[in-house]
């Protein structure tokens, strides 16, 4: 994970202070009612998410979990409790730092509805000095997934 910015824990319409500069935060104690959180079912699950924080406005998501208010009550009472973990979202580049490989394959749609080839209004336009619409996309496709595709 990438150094972080700010981090910030959130559920229903509460979000906490942000802490800054930490991949490790301890978010300060705050107070919500029963009813708010779990409209008093103590056994309701709960979602909470995790987001690094960035003042542009794009949070990157770190993670999430869910528990019920019972469970947390008993962890703050020291009971063992078995909430569900962090799951990370995992990015293009992750996978392939990874060590994530490519098979790029291509298809194309030759059926007479997409004009003829012959026909320069044609997206199958074969010009004999240009690339047509088609060649044109694959290339650029291409030329970024054959670094990542042996």
């Amino acid at each position: 994970m990438l150094p972080s910015k700010h981090n910030i824990f959130s559920f229903l319409s509460f979000h906490s202070q942000v802490v800054m500069n930490n991949l490790n935060p301890a978010w300060k104690s705050f107070k919500v009612s029963v009813n708010s959180l779990c409209s008093g079912d103590e056994d309701r699950r709960l979602k909470c998410i995790v987001w690094d924080w960035d003042s542009n406005g794009k949070h990157d998501f770190i993670g999430e979990f869910s528990s019920t208010f019972k469970e947390m009550r008993g962890a703050m009472e020291g009971r063992q409790v078995g909430a569900n973990p962090i799951h990370k979202m995992h990015s293009f580049l992750d996978y392939i730092m990874g060590g994530c490989q490519i098979q790029f394959t291509v298809a194309i749609d030759f059926t007479a509805s997409n004009g003829d080839p012959r026909n320069s209004c044609s997206l199958h336009y074969i010009h004999p000095y240009q690339p047509n619409e088609y060649l044109k996309a694959l290339v650029a496709v291409g030329e970024i997934c054959q670094d990542y595709d042996r």
